[in-house]
């Protein structure tokens, strides 16, 4: 199963979407999971707070979830 986040924005990086989604709950926390851990996004491992997220990418955090970035536009 998985989540839909809806932004309003054209994109959102992925440390703004973890915060957003509450995956976590601070920046700090945010940087040190994706350094240490990483996410899936569409597949691709990723460790970059800023990669920029857009609708219908897909957010894999193993064991937190799996979710999906959908416009309000």
């Amino acid at each position: 199963m998985h989540e839909q986040i809806e932004i309003n924005t054209e994109f959102i990086t992925l440390g703004q979407f973890i915060k957003l989604a509450n995956i976590l709950e601070s920046g700090g926390m945010v940087k040190a999971f994706l350094q240490d851990q990483g996410v899936l996004v569409n597949g691709e491992l990723e460790h970059r707070r800023g990669r920029k997220l857009y609708p219908n990418d897909v957010v894999k955090a193993e064991g937190l979830g799996l979710f999906i970035v959908t416009s309000s536009n």
